[in-house]
Parts: structure tokens; C-alpha cells; sequence
């Protein structure tokens, strides 16, 4: 009876390995227990519950969560993508250059045109008041462009008593700035004056516009102009404008009062108004003075050497 009873304990701990492994093993009684009974539970085959061992794969991967690769799988070969467009891999070669041409033609490529006149206003100062335009056009794309320029004052009822007007080829030498070249005419004073023109303008950081322009007359003087402007937004409508303007003059000339060295300075304050982005009236307060030799060539002539003017204006665009 004892052998039978060690003999269901062994296949009770058999069935059951937590409660064998919890069971104290020196409370048992072995001298009871059958060696042949043990050596053939210690034979039994226990491969039925024991899972089944994978069969070893080539994949390095295997065992890290990696599904193996069945190399049977056949492998297209991808062609090498051309080195300037990789589109051309799947689509026809002139097709994609007729959409590449016709994305940058809407992306830029297109003529443009515009019409400033960035100063159309009335001066009143002391003596006769005065009236003064400024303004540019140009016409063109991104980078190429043919640009005019054009400014001059009078007195109001009198003689006009300066105009010129620039035709210039502009170019962009980068997304700031524009190179000029072109010529110049003086319609006023006289004698009129035909000028070569090289200069540059562009938009400086901080956004000070800025511009620089060389000139050349076909009597031989040359002459430098230096003007800069910067637009303080006081809100999105209304812009307050300092601006100045130095010129320079290489040499005498006296038939048109020009002194050389520094010829002659202004500078202005403006206070604009937008009704619209491309319609703004203005008022402001502008000063001018000529200096050295061409404030004896005014002194000479009985004219003032500095003036200063109360303005109002409009400026537009299109």
C-alpha cells in the first residue's frame, strides 16, 4: 500500500511541477518507493510535450522580430536615376522638359510691368511754391528688365527748372539688389547733358532701400548720386518715410553751377496714408541745401543756397 501510495505522489508531482516544486522533498519516504517504478518514470519520453525546435534559417536576423526572407523570391533590377532628374526614370524625357519649362514660366519666367510715381507733390516754401515728381517704371521678368527713371521740379507758374529721364537695362545679381546700365538725359538746365549710367539699387538689410549711380557726360564730368529710404510702419496703413540724397560731382562745372566735391544734400520726412496698396497721399517736410562750390555758383547767381518746404502728395502705382 505504501509503494502504490509513493507512486501516485510521484505522478501527482509529475502532473502538477508547481506543487512538486513547492513540495518538501525530506518529509518523502524513497525507501518505499520501487527503483524499477522510478527508473521507468524516469524514462518516459517526454518529447510529446516539449515544442517543437525551429529549423535553423540563414536570415542573420532570425530571432530578433525580423520575418526571414525566402530567397526564391525573384528581385527586379532598379534602374539608376539620371544624375539632374529623377522623374525621367518613369516618364518621357521631353515630356517632363516641357513641364519643367512651363513651371518656370509661371514661377517667374513671365513679363511683368509696373508704373510708380513715387512723389507727385506740391512744395510750399518761401517765395514761390513749387511742384516735384519722381517716379519708375520697368518691364520684364525676374532678372532681365528694361527700367526708365525719371524726376525734375519747378516753380509753380514758372519755368520748369529740372528734368531728366533715365532708360536703363536692369539686372538682378542676386534676391536684393539690381545692376543699371544705361543713359541719362538732362532736358534741364541748360545746356542739356547726356550722361552713360551704371549703378545699383536694391533693398539692404534691415530694409533700407538703397541706390548708388555713376555718371558719366558726353562732355567728359562725371558724377555720383547716392540715395537710401526706409518705410517705418506705424500701422498697416499709415508708413512714415525718411529719405536722403547726396550728390557728388568730380569736378567744376560752371555752366551748370555744379561745384565739385560734395554738390549738394536733401532730405525729407514723409507721412503716408494707404488707402490702398497702390494709392497713398502724403504729407512731410523736405530740406535742401547746395554746398561748396555750387553754393557760390548759387550765392553768384542771387540764389538761395538752402530752402526748406512744407509737401503734400500722392503717391500710386499700377
Amino acid at each position: 500500500m505504501k509503494g502504490l501510495a509513493s507512486v501516485a505522489a510521484l505522478l501527482l508531482a509529475a502532473a502538477s511541477p508547481p506543487a512538486l516544486a513547492q513540495m518538501d522533498h525530506s518529509q518523502m519516504d524513497h525507501s518505499q518507493m520501487g527503483h524499477g517504478q522510478m527508473e521507468q518514470a524516469q524514462g518516459q519520453d517526454h518529447s510529446a510535450h516539449m515544442p517543437a525546435q525551429a529549423a535553423p534559417s540563414d536570415n542573420p536576423h532570425a530571432g530578433h522580430g525580423h520575418a526571414a526572407t525566402d530567397d526564391g523570391i525573384p528581385r527586379g533590377v532598379v534602374p539608376t536615376p539620371p544624375a539632374d532628374h529623377a522623374a525621367e526614370v518613369f516618364y518621357d524625357r521631353a515630356a517632363m522638359e516641357r513641364a519643367r519649362a512651363a513651371m518656370r514660366k509661371e514661377s517667374g519666367g513671365m513679363t511683368f510691368s509696373r508704373l510708380m510715381l513715387d512723389r507727385l507733390e506740391y512744395q510750399v516754401r518761401k517765395g514761390a511754391d513749387g511742384y516735384r515728381w519722381e517716379g519708375e517704371g520697368w518691364i520684364g521678368g525676374d532678372i532681365n528688365r528694361f527700367a526708365f527713371k525719371t524726376e525734375g521740379e519747378g516753380e509753380i507758374g514758372g519755368p520748369l527748372e529740372r528734368a531728366e529721364v533715365q532708360a536703363l537695362y536692369s539686372r538682378a545679381i542676386d534676391p536684393w539688389f539690381n545692376l543699371e546700365a544705361g543713359v541719362r538725359h538732362d532736358i534741364r538746365p541748360e545746356p542739356q547733358r547726356t550722361y552713360a549710367v551704371l549703378g545699383i539699387e536694391g533693398l539692404a538689410p534691415y530694409w533700407f532701400e538703397i541706390g548708388a549711380q555713376a555718371f558719366l557726360s558726353d562732355k567728359g564730368d562725371a558724377h555720383l548720386r547716392l540715395a537710401g529710404s526706409y518705410d517705418q510702419r506705424i500701422t498697416q496703413r499709415l508708413i512714415l518715410q525718411p529719405a536722403a540724397e547726396v550728390n557728388i560731382a568730380a569736378q567744376d562745372v560752371p555752366e551748370l553751377g555744379i561745384g565739385s566735391g560734395l554738390s549738394d544734400i536733401e532730405l525729407g520726412l514723409r507721412l503716408r496714408y494707404e488707402f490702398a496698396r497702390e494709392f497713398a497721399p502724403y504729407i512731410g517736410v523736405n530740406w535742401e541745401r547746395r554746398l561748396s562750390g555750387s553754393a557760390a555758383y548759387a550765392r553768384a547767381a542771387g540764389e538761395s543756397v538752402s530752402s526748406t518746404s512744407l509737401v503734400m502728395g500722392v503717391r500710386f502705382w499700377f
